[in-house]
């Protein structure tokens, strides 16, 4: 380069440009006030677009949608309280733990609302959300929430049905984006690594899931979704599915130092284990026998299911002439309490990974991970959680807004 082409630079380089109006058209508002639903939209700028950069797509966008479903548009009040929800029980909470930028760094940049279900035939499986590219997440069955009334109450099954349809699902896809951004230790894997499916995965039911170390059959199908899994169900679930989960993993068995670490789990999942109503302090555990056909006996398995919730299947005989339950149960035990339970659990081998033992051992790796890697107690976000879905009904009353179509 020569001296003057290095002069014209430094004095380019020095100069301030003259500053002229922008190329883009400033003169229209962010939100259209021509549109019939000009009102909640500009609630959904002001409370989404401007602090995080967010889009809550609620009308039905076809291009965004996956074709090989049959999906309907979310409707519109449902849509309302779905996104108050959100900010309330999602954004909010991740913004009290985590600081202001948090969320507008690493936070969705989409959320898609999908009014029906995200039925696969071929598997016979509900998709209820999908995490795209890190920065979309897409809710399904919109229209299957409780619809809007006014004083309308949530009960606990109502505040379910949430969890269950929609922030299970918002915690597990969140879950993804951050640990694309910040991986997971390899170790979390390692713990179970010889019996993730990804196929056939869906066979599993919840009790086999458990004693295998999932906290859900889902989890079992690849080692991120079993971290996510983990996450989403520590932030969500609630005190019924949590313990009923930790018996049926700890029924194979505990390894030595398992008990405490149980104790230790549920305090730190803030469950009232001696609360005297509770399901788990009156129940009976029965041993499992499945139906073999060769021989047309019952055959021992080595499952152990809790007051045989899981459903009763049907399988063809030998002769192809008459049905016959395909599992049997014979009654093991009763207990009056979960202590009761925990001092009776086998004491498993030092060789074999007890469900219960794998695990806690994931548990300890994803709650560290958090804790490590983005600054959150995940225990802290379930007790949040769990706050503001006690004063659902004082946020409905005080808080909700319903707009009308104009």
């Amino acid at each position: 380069m020569s001296v003057a082409a290095i002069m014209l630079a430094v004095t380019s380089c020095g100069k301030e440009d003259d500053l002229t109006e922008s190329i883009f058209d400033t003169s229209k508002p962010a939100v259209d006030p021509t549109q019939s639903t000009y009102e909640f939209d500009q609630w959904l700028y002001d409370n989404f677009g401007k602090p995080y950069n967010v889009e809550i797509q609620y009308k039905f966008n076809l291009p965004s949608s996956d074709y090989s479903f049959q999906l309907a548009p979310a409707e519109y009040k449902r849509s309302q309280l779905l996104a108050q929800f959100i900010k309330y029980l999602f954004y909010d909470v991740y913004t009290k733990y985590a600081g202001d930028d948090f969320m507008k760094q690493y936070g969705p940049r989409i959320f898609h609302f999908i009014g029906s279900s995200g039925y696969s035939p071929n598997t016979g499986t509900e998709v209820l959300g999908l995490a795209s590219g890190g920065v979309k997440i897409t809710l399904y069955n919109i229209n299957e929430m409780k619809g809007y009334s006014e004083n309308m109450n949530y009960d606990d099954a109502d505040m379910e049905v949430l969890n269950e349809k929609y922030f299970h699902t918002m915690h597990h896809e969140f879950s993804h984006i951050m640990h694309q951004t910040k991986t997971y230790p390899v170790t979390f894997g390692q713990v179970t690594s010889g019996t993730y499916d990804p196929i056939d995965w869906h066979e599993r039911d919840s009790v086999a899931s458990h004693q295998m170390g999932y906290v859900t059959h889902y989890a079992s199908s690849a080692t991120y979704e079993d971290f996510v899994e983990t996450l989403s169900c520590i932030i969500t679930d609630n005190d019924y599915r949590w313990m009923m989960r930790i018996i049926s993993a700890c029924a194979p068995g505990l390894r030595p130092g398992d008990k405490e670490e149980v104790l230790e789990l549920i305090n730190n999942l803030g469950i009232d284990k001696n609360k005297a109503t509770a399901h788990w302090n009156n129940f009976k555990l029965y041993s499992e026998t499945e139906y073999n056909s060769e021989t047309g006996t019952y055959d021992p398995t080595d499952r152990v299911v809790i007051d045989v919730h899981r459903s009763t299947e049907q399988v063809i005989n030998k002769d192809y002439t008459a049905y016959v339950n395909k599992y049997k149960y014979n009654e093991l035990k009763s207990f009056t309490s979960f202590d009761e339970f925990l001092n009776w659990a086998p004491t498993a081998s030092s060789e074999t990974v007890a469900g219960i033992n794998a695990m806690l051992k994931k548990i300890s790796i994803a709650t560290k991970w958090h804790q490590e890697r983005w600054g959150l107690d995940t225990f802290t976000l379930r007790a949040e959680v769990r706050d503001r879905q006690n004063k659902m009904n004082d946020f409905l009353k005080n808080d909700l807004k319903i707009f009308e179509l104009k």
